[in-house]
């Protein structure tokens, strides 16, 4: 982790109320993970003692780049930052994805932004596979280009069905899973090397926890590993306040873990859901 007196490269709108913040930051950006996340002292927004913590869309040796949309005072504030203008960052913080290969065929979802947080994901893994896009609108699904760039085929879901599948994207997830069980199924008679090859999905999420948790549950329904990047406010970044916390399954039952430090991606199976 290093604190660093950045420079903004570039500022300007992505698409619909997004933008996109390219920062100069070479102490920071060769180090950022798949999944890590920067706290961002935001100019103008003297008022407010806390930083903002954003994920880390894409990263380099030069520096680093950061998709948001405005949602709040935080955000509205850095809408207003110019080309040239100077920004404190803190990080790279947080623990990512596992990205060394392993042999298993990755599916990244995303729902809303999320897809930003998994673009360094779909870049450094070894292995291109599937990635599921939601978002209320047309207007909320992000990066199919670039990901397409990368050798990815895009999957897209939209709750009012303006692009792609209309519904949840759970739901075009669930079609494309019951494909491949369906036709592993079907090849020769062998039911042990059948499951093996299912059983070589690895999936990767980021978006709201609904998705998350139903991503999850479908992972550990079917035997599968799920990596979950977990939606919570972060107040510090580095686990000393504890307002990030989430319960975290134990041998003995469960214990508090900090998204910011312990996570924010952890294994579906290590995370104890509140009804």
């Amino acid at each position: 982790m290093k604190q660093e007196n950045s420079c903004v490269l570039e500022h300007r709108l992505y698409q619909g109320d997004y933008r996109l913040l390219k920062l100069s930051a070479p102490l920071i950006g060769p180090l950022v993970q798949p999944g890590q996340f920067v706290h961002v002292k935001i100019p103008r927004l003297e008022q407010a003692v806390l930083r903002r913590p954003f994920s880390v869309f894409k990263a380099d040796a030069s520096g680093l780049s950061i998709l948001y949309k405005t949602v709040g005072k935080g955000t509205a504030a850095l809408t207003t930052v110019a080309d040239g203008e100077p920004v404190n960052l803190i990080g790279p913080l947080g623990t990512g994805f596992p990205t060394a290969g392993n042999g298993k065929t990755p599916v990244l979802v995303a729902g809303g932004y999320g897809n930003a947080a998994l673009y360094l994901q779909a870049a450094r893994l070894p292995v291109k596979g599937v990635a599921f896009f939601g978002g209320r609108t047309s207007g909320d699904v992000l990066c199919v280009d670039e990901f397409e760039a990368l050798g990815w085929e895009v999957r897209i879901a939209t709750d009012d069905g303006s692009l792609g599948r209309k519904g949840f994207v759970t739901a075009a997830l669930d079609e494309w899973l019951a494909e491949q069980e369906s036709g592993v199924r079907s090849q020769g008679a062998g039911g042990g090397e059948q499951n093996e090859t299912f059983q070589s999905l690895e999936l990767f999420a980021c978006g709201p926890n609904a998705m998350l948790r139903a991503v999850g549950d479908r992972a550990l329904a079917k035997g599968l590993t799920a990596w979950l990047s977990m939606d919570r406010n972060m107040a510090c970044g580095v686990g000393a306040c504890l307002t990030c916390v989430i319960k975290r399954k134990t041998a003995g039952g469960w214990e508090w873990a900090r998204c910011c430090k312990d996570g924010p991606v952890f294994n579906a199976e290590e995370i104890l859901w509140e009804d």
